[in-house]
């Protein structure tokens, strides 16, 4: 029997994407550093911004890295193991929902924009480089990565629609699924309050 194509791979991929996923590098990083819990600190956000703002940028850069892999490491298995584009992409989804929420930490997680990054690098990467590419364009213009990153994210969609539609469904939910948890940035940055770097 083919097991790449049975249902019950897939969902076990899912599930241990989801857990992976749930595993908050951030944490370790700072303990690793000695510095502060990233959840006390700035949007209250366990990810790569808030590390490097007390930590600089070796501390923020490990913690991007490691949220970027346990994004692309179930989806790299998934592709290895020739499942269709959608079950990677169920994979992919479960594994930025762990981040946002994960069951290690009480279901309270980070926004997931990395995880996101390096399982879309996984599945997508050309629509992905250029979906980063926005980012950084837009953190080099205005300095603020909430900003960067929700912008980013909805062009997102558009990006996958040109040049992988088959990826449409993930980045769309993506988009929405971050913005969402981009909620309260929004809210400070429409009454431009939302610090910047």
């Amino acid at each position: 029997m083919e097991l790449t194509g049975h249902p019950a791979v897939t969902v076990a991929l899912c599930l241990a994407a989801y857990l992976f996923g749930s595993v908050l590098f951030a944490l370790p990083v700072c303990r690793a550093w000695k510095l502060p819990d990233p959840r006390a600190q700035g949007s209250g956000n366990p990810g790569a911004t808030n590390v490097y703002r007390t930590g600089g940028w070796a501390p923020a850069a490990l913690t991007l890295a490691l949220d970027a892999f346990k994004g692309w490491l179930p989806v790299w298995l998934a592709h290895q193991l020739s499942m269709p584009v959608m079950a990677q992409a169920m994979v992919a989804l479960c594994a930025v929902t762990g981040h946002m929420i994960p069951v290690f930490h009480r279901f309270q997680g980070g926004k997931g924009v990395a995880t996101a990054l390096g399982a879309g690098l996984a599945l997508a990467p050309l629509t992905t480089l250029i979906i980063a590419g926005i980012w950084l364009l837009v953190m080099w213009r205005w300095r603020i990565s909430a900003l960067a990153s929700l912008v980013a994210v909805v062009c997102g969609p558009v990006v996958s629609a040109f040049l992988d539609p088959e990826t449409l469904p993930l980045f769309g939910l993506l988009a929405l699924l971050i913005v969402v948890r981009h909620r309260a940035n929004l809210i400070r940055l429409a009454q431009g309050r939302e610090t910047g770097f």
